[in-house]
């Protein structure tokens, strides 16, 4: 039997309970109305794994019933679980109570309604188990998908979700920003904070507020608060929008701006924390607030703004949070801002080195660690990169006294990758930040993660999936940056340039790697007769990912011969791969609106076209 995230102590017995369909399932009166409410949910989830369900009521219980008992003696998060012959008793601290909850589910999902015996003391190594969804640079998620997450998240025992926002909200002064997308709207923001508080998740709102403010500084209202000057009429590049688009600190202007979209922002949110961002100031001194960075330093203009932004949420009653990348560069003007603020510190390569986290350590911050699921820029995530990355971090919040892990999933260059191939790199942060002691190796880890997301099925999955990204060669920003190339924009040209001439040497691969990409979907077609039936949707987009690397292998074969000469043995016909490009792209676009509005989705449908049309070209001029 697995579970996941592993419990801190496990002891088996011989006994089996038997869930019979006359059971009940019972709240005592020590529970809190919370935790009521919560048995609620729980005796539903019951019902679908057991397919039948149990009366449920507050009282006492009798033996062969499901108990549960709210100890607020107990540490904070834990729970007691014992399974003998007699019934179920849950007992533990009302946060607690929720997660073994889930642990009971678990158990139920592999040996439905007969139960192995089992005493279980569990808690987590880390308070705050969080996971931070990129809701602005390409995919705005359906709601109710990201009501699906929240289950999710809480099947897992974590307890925070934070949405990055920097114009996807439905702002109601500034239509200029979201105008032309399909932003989450009010309403649905309340609804999902509801939704997630009955679920034991904090949703902690989060707004960009320094750097990445595109939209904002690019519209005709807030352009002259661009740190550089004219960037609204420049055309619009990927690459520009995460590189460009910094406030100007200097200006007074901008905090009260902020300000105010922070002010309707948080009123949303029944959480007291708020995420300001403040990260990636890459232009700051660069130009409007270049005056007063000579004359104070860019550490005093960067530190001054944050500072007011934080004390703003403070006086407010918030606790702000902040990205800890700038502030690395000197550290100790933490002291200067707020003691409640948090800092989040982020790391995402797989083999990330632990000095940052030591830094802000020593420096005095109140920290977490923040990994990521690496699916960005990505057809398929790089699960094993993401399994190291949520290792290694999970191991250096505990080792420096942080007080949370926040798995990141973001979306440069237009989110294209499928949310839902997240799923193993979430699960990954949930279960070390728990119970960073026991990881189990990676293809083991895959498969418990299988066992219990996908319902029992192979086992093999997981493992064939994290084999496909080393064949992508010309991968999703390789063909960005090979179209900002061909379109002209010239800011990025020898950056484009490096990163092209860098992957030249492995394009020559590209048909042995579509020859593995060809294997390994077969593989996945034969694995798709081991799902159930209820998690089978699951399949499309793992094979729409899978061909999507092999057309841009193609792809990048004509790519590189027009860029730079490069031959080829063998080169598909040009107009024949740019009908298997759109013809792939129908279905994307399917996958994709399966779960997300519409957003972005233009943006990436004007690539494909060009890719289109280029193919065309190339193969009437050959």
């Amino acid at each position: 039997m697995d579970l996941l995230p592993i419990p801190r102590k496990i002891v088996k017995t011989e006994e089996r309970y038997e869930i019979r369909y006359d059971a009940w399932l019972i709240a005592e009166p020590s529970c809190s109305e919370l935790v009521k409410r919560q048995a609620g949910i729980f005796a539903k989830e019951l019902e679908k794994e057991l397919g039948y369900g149990l009366a449920f009521s507050r009282g006492t219980g009798r033996k062969g019933d499901i108990i549960i008992r709210q100890d607020d003696t107990c540490r904070p998060e834990s729970y007691r679980l014992r399974v003998n012959e007699q019934g179920v008793l849950l007992e533990g601290e009302e946060k607690g109570l929720w997660h073994g909850m889930q642990t009971l589910l678990q158990m139920i999902r592999q040996e439905g309604g007969s139960l192995p015996g089992v005493e279980i003391q569990d808690e987590p190594a880390l308070p705050n188990r969080g996971y931070y969804f990129d809701c602005a640079r390409g995919r705005v998620p359906k709601l109710s998908w990201l009501k699906e997450l929240a289950d999710r998240m809480a099947y897992y025992k974590m307890n925070q979700l934070q949405l990055y926002i920097e114009h996807s909200f439905l702002f109601r002064d500034f239509s200029e920003l979201w105008r032309d997308d399909t932003p989450l709207t009010a309403a649905e923001i309340m609804d999902l904070d509801d939704y997630c508080k009955e679920r034991g998740i904090e949703l902690v709102p989060s707004l960009s507020s320094f750097g990445h403010l595109y939209k904002l500084l690019s519209s005709r209202q807030y352009c002259d608060l661009c740190e550089l000057e004219d960037s609204e009429k420049q055309p619009f590049s990927y690459r520009a929008r995460m590189h460009h688009h910094t406030i100007n600190a200097a200006d007074p202007r901008s905090a009260e701006l902020l300000k105010r979209m922070i002010g309707e922002y948080m009123e949303l949110f029944s959480s007291r924390q708020f995420n300001i961002c403040a990260d990636e100031t890459f232009d700051l001194g660069q130009g409007r607030s270049r005056k007063a960075v000579e004359e104070l330093g860019k550490s005093r203009v960067y530190i001054h703004y944050v500072k007011e932004l934080a004390q703003f949420l403070v006086d407010h009653g918030r606790r702000p949070m902040f990205w800890g990348d700038v502030i690395l560069n000197f550290p100790e003007m933490i002291k200067e801002l707020p003691k409640e603020m948090i800092c989040l510190n982020w790391g995402y390569l797989w083999n990330q080195r632990e000095e940052e986290t030591r830094w802000m350590a020593e420096a005095g911050a109140t920290q977490y660690c923040c990994p990521g699921v690496c699916g960005w820029n990505q057809f398929i995530n790089l699960n094993w990169n993401a399994y190291e990355n949520n290792k290694r971090l999970a191991s250096y919040a505990v080792k420096y006294g942080a007080i949370g892990l926040l798995n990141t999933d973001w979306g440069d260059f237009a989110h294209m990758n499928h949310p839902d191939f997240s799923r193993a790199g979430m699960i990954y942060g949930a279960s070390f930040s728990w119970n960073p002691q026991e990881i189990p190796v990676f293809e083991e880890m895959n498969r418990r993660v299988e066992t219990l997301e996908f319902s029992g099925a192979s086992g093999k999955f997981l493992n064939t999936v994290a084999k496909l990204p080393e064949n992508s060669l010309f991968q999703w920003e390789g063909a960005v940056r090979y179209m900002e190339l061909r379109k002209g924009i010239q800011e990025f040209e020898e950056n484009h340039r490096e990163y092209l001439d860098a992957r030249r040497d492995e394009m020559k691969l590209a048909d042995e790697k579509n020859v593995c990409i060809r294997i390994i979907a077969a593989e996945l077609y034969r694995l798709s007769g081991t799902f159930p039936k209820g998690s089978r949707k699951l399949i499309k987009p793992y094979l729409v990912g899978a061909e999507a690397m092999r057309i841009f292998n193609d792809i990048g074969k004509v790519v590189y011969r027009e860029y730079c000469g490069m031959e080829f043995a063998d080169l598909p016909d040009c107009m024949e791969l740019a009908q298997e490009l759109e013809t792939w792209f129908y279905h994307y676009k399917q996958v994709y609106r399966s779960v997300s509005k519409e957003s972005e989705l233009w943006r990436m449908q004007e690539m494909i076209c060009f890719y289109g049309d280029l193919l065309r070209d190339l193969g009437r001029n050959a």
